[in-house]
């Protein structure tokens, strides 16, 4: 489903119409900006869990409980990155990009909530983890 998400969102900025010019060079910056955060945030994610990533949100049996680094300000960075890079895309090409990007967060946020509901019974601590680290996808923000 996020595959199919993405590709929406790269369709839709590809065969959308496109922002109005006088907001062309600002939504650029903007979306190369954004581009850029949400890729390094989804390569921190990637890095941090380093072989308990799976593309599944049953976390790995054996799997320990990450803190540090990146996880030390979100839970999901590669959630938050993917969602960042397709907001970014949409500011770069066409508002239509927004849609898919709206579905994604709906969706990402459907799957964390069941990844979590795991995370709590198979990692101790995770409970004490979701109440000190706050922000679900994008540190500082949400």
């Amino acid at each position: 489903m996020q595959g199919a998400l993405l590709v929406a969102a790269i369709v839709a900025g590809l065969a959308g119409s496109a922002w109005p010019a006088s907001a062309g060079p600002w939504l650029a910056t903007a979306g190369a900006v954004v581009v850029l955060a949400g890729i390094a945030l989804l390569i921190a994610g990637g890095a941090g869990l380093g072989p308990q990533l799976t593309p599944f949100p049953r976390p790995v049996d054996g799997g320990e409980l990450r803190r540090s680094g990146v996880y030390g300000l979100v839970r999901h960075p590669m959630y938050g990155g993917a969602l960042l890079a397709m907001l970014g895309w949409a500011l770069l090409s066409s508002p239509w990009a927004l849609v898919p990007l709206a579905a994604a967060a709906l969706f990402l946020d459907a799957k964390r909530r069941r990844e979590e509901a795991w995370l709590v019974k198979s990692l101790p601590g995770y409970q004490d983890y979701r109440r000190q680290v706050r922000r679900r996808f994008i540190p500082f923000v949400w």
